[in-house]
């Protein structure tokens, strides 16, 4: 009996050995497995088993037995991180998770600017591929301008253009959602997009802060009037940012930009824009103001009547 009892114990005992040879075998082949990978990764906030959750319905080929490894190895940072290679072995990219750390950019979107200018620089900046970062602009963003918030953002070296987009319009996404639910109530894209228009024109025409509102007013007074806008910050859409609006280009021009031309709002914002044109374009001034005009100072002189602008035009000529 005793006998037999020693006997199945050496069995169990056996073949418990040879489990433990076969796991130990099967996590050492595991862990060797190569991780395809962007050279730059970001880390969502969580536990551990949320990250590599989030982590495999990104594409990533890792499991549950990597959040065990990773238990062993530390907890992984969140936020960017710079992986350097597109495939490394298993143990190396779980390394990299909790140890790795991202080479940080600044990168400045100015207020008014348009995307045609702002990916040239990024791809200069980062040697990314412009048409590329367009794509996946049209991919990810609602609004064919002003998608991305005109602000300063903290990019990682070596992020490729889809990440990189997706980064800038999540991120500008949240802000709005957050603006338009605190102002209306609700996160309205169409409702929203002529916010961002009425903006961004505000954003190109205003010659600081403190007149945003009274632009404001001027667009809203001559579109309750049915006049024509006729600003030419209207008229520095895409590659024209920066170009001067003559009365060439006013005459040659013939896209819906024009509102020399054409009544109402343009068919989309113009180029990015600031808290403060958003603001403007919300809550205008109460004015009775249809007429701006800039003078010496670089500021402008605001009129109710063609007579009174007149006069400012003819002011401004005096030497």
């Amino acid at each position: 009996m005793k006998k037999s009892r020693t006997t199945s114990w050496r069995t169990w005992i056996a073949w418990a050995e040879n489990i433990a040879i076969v796991l130990i075998i099967s996590l050492a082949f595991y862990i060797t497995l190569p991780v395809k990978s962007t050279q730059t990764l970001y880390i969502p906030q969580g536990s551990i088993g949320g990250i590599i959750s989030q982590l495999a319905k990104k594409g990533y080929n890792v499991s549950v037995i990597d959040s065990y490894i990773l238990r062993l190895i530390g907890q992984p940072q969140q936020g960017w991180i710079f992986i350097g290679k597109k495939s490394l072995n298993r143990i190396d990219f779980l390394y990299k998770l909790t140890n790795a750390k991202a080479m940080i950019h600044k990168v400045t979107l100015i207020p008014g600017e348009t995307l045609d200018i702002f990916f040239g620089n990024l791809a200069k900046t980062f040697k990314l591929d412009k048409e590329k970062l367009f794509q996946y602009y049209k991919e990810y963003s609602t609004y064919p301008e002003a998608g991305i918030f005109a602000d300063t953002y903290y990019v990682p070296v070596g992020i490729r253009e889809k990440h990189l987009i997706h980064f800038l319009v999540r991120e500008s996404e949240k802000r709005y959602e957050r603006l338009a639910e605190k102002i209306y109530g609700v996160y309205d894209k169409k409702q929203w997009e002529k916010i961002l228009t009425v903006a961004s024109i505000i954003q190109k025409e205003a010659a600081n802060e403190k007149e945003m509102p009274l632009v404001a007013s001027v667009i809203y007074n001559r579109l309750k009037k049915g006049m024509r806008l006729q600003m030419d910050g209207t008229l520095n859409y895409g590659k024209f940012s920066h170009i001067k609006v003559t009365p060439e280009r006013i005459r040659g021009d013939k896209s819906t930009f024009n509102t020399y031309k054409f009544k109402g709002l343009p068919p989309s914002p113009i180029g990015a824009v600031s808290f403060a044109a958003i603001k403007a374009a919300v809550a205008p001034a109460k004015t009775k103001y249809l007429y701006f005009m800039k003078n010496k100072k670089g500021t402008h002189d605001f009129s109710t009547n063609f007579k009174a602008h007149r006069k400012n035009i003819n002011r401004s000529k005096k030497k």
